[in-house]
């Protein structure tokens, strides 16, 4: 038995794009290997993309017949600011792009000492002293076992690396 249900926030959205991003696997799929054969490397990540776009397509369709279900007299655009982008994933996704960025220039371990803290407070934990704490704990943990068990090189940054000891490089 199949029931439909109203369309929430944000789905036709997610619904749209799981449709880009299978025509974007199914191209990258092809260009693998063509579709010279069955046996072929490409074939079995084209017959995924594939199937992946068709369901996806359906959904879309599907989706998009559905009636917009909205609450509290908001329009859909309210409703899908406050439902799919909230302030605290906003923030938190700045706070992953500024990461990225902080690495370049502070390197890994200043860079993910700041993150670690940051998002800790972000998350909700209003223990400051606590976060910088656990931060230098689990970022001491993650250097020594990149650097002796693995021998990974983590990034010093161009504006301290040249400053910092040897043994941190």
């Amino acid at each position: 038995m199949h029931t439909s249900h109203p369309r929430l926030a944000g789905e036709l959205t997610f619904m749209v794009l799981l449709v880009l991003v299978s025509v974007f696997l199914l191209w990258v799929s092809y260009g693998i290997s063509s579709f010279d054969s069955l046996a072929a490397p490409g074939s079995f990540p084209m017959v995924c993309a594939a199937a992946m776009l068709v369901t996806g397509l359906i959904n879309a369709v599907k989706t998009a017949h559905a009636r917009l279900n909205l609450e509290n007299g908001e329009t859909w655009m309210q409703q899908f600011i406050r439902k799919v982008t909230p302030v605290q994933l906003v923030a938190f996704a700045v706070l992953i792009f500024l990461y990225m960025l902080g690495m370049e220039y502070i390197g890994f371990l200043l860079a993910s000492y700041i993150f670690l803290a940051a998002s800790m407070y972000l998350l909700g934990s209003r223990r400051v002293g606590l976060n910088l704490v656990i931060s230098l704990v689990v970022l001491a943990a993650i250097f020594i076992v990149f650097r002796s068990a693995f021998s990974v090189v983590l990034p010093a940054g161009s504006l301290v690396g040249p400053h910092l000891p040897e043994f941190l490089k």
